[in-house]
């Protein structure tokens, strides 16, 4: 895909920064559309079905973390990059948007080369996610990439984006320890700040929505699936 065939979704409540977001990616030929809101956000997710959206986190009404939330339950959208604009650089608010389903994050004030970079660099890894999609089965559980979706005794169970990814890396290679740092590098990309509890957080979520107890901890080291 070249850049004009890709749909990116702005939203922040301030104009100037919508504006001037708006300005740089499409210089670079991205489609962009604006929204001012979480409400917004959510309503237009529906509409147009973006690759990325860029969510300002500290909105009113309905804030980045919540909209992001409910744009991860719209049929077709696990998959959609979150990249969050946050002025928090506190652990608690990136563990939170990480939770609610976000890719990246960028603080402001915004320095445009490095959002267009982090806008590249994720749409690169969706193109080669979209190219490589295939189909996994293990323990009982099918790990569907195509369609993002994850089948366990006949139910279907829907993952955010980074609980399907972390999933279906460690099913990838059953009984593989993958170390921590292995994972961040896989599923968030070793250009992506993070905080330490990220990766507990989603395992967490995905055994109890799972509820397997296939994910083990190898204390010190990291995680593996056992077949």
């Amino acid at each position: 895909m070249g850049n004009e065939e890709y749909k990116i979704l702005l939203v922040d409540d301030e104009p100037d920064v919508l504006e001037f977001l708006s300005y740089n990616l499409e210089k670079e030929g991205y489609q962009v559309h604006t929204g001012i809101n979480g409400k917004e956000a959510i309503a237009m997710a529906e509409k147009i079905k973006p690759h990325l959206i860029v969510l300002d986190v500290m909105m009113p009404e309905t804030d980045g973390i919540e909209a992001c939330t409910e744009i991860r339950k719209i049929p077709g959208m696990a998959s959609t990059i979150i990249i969050f604009l946050t002025a928090r650089g506190e652990d608690y608010s990136q563990i939170a948007g990480f939770d609610a389903g976000a890719d990246d994050y960028v603080t402001k004030p915004i320095k445009p080369k490095v959002l267009v970079s982090r806008v590249k660099a994720l749409l690169r890894r969706y193109r080669n996610e979209e190219e490589g999609s295939d189909r996994t089965e293990i323990s009982g559980i099918t790990i569907d990439k195509e369609r993002y979706i994850v089948e366990k005794d006949g139910i279907t169970i829907s993952l955010p984006k980074k609980e399907f990814e972390l999933l279906s890396l460690l099913a990838s290679k059953p009984d593989k320890v993958f170390t921590r740092d292995e994972i961040f590098e896989c599923v968030w990309g070793n250009d992506v700040i993070v905080g330490d509890r990220t990766i507990d957080v989603h395992i967490r979520k995905i055994r109890e929505k799972l509820n397997i107890t296939n994910i083990k901890t190898v204390k010190g080291v990291g995680y593996k699936f056992e077949s």
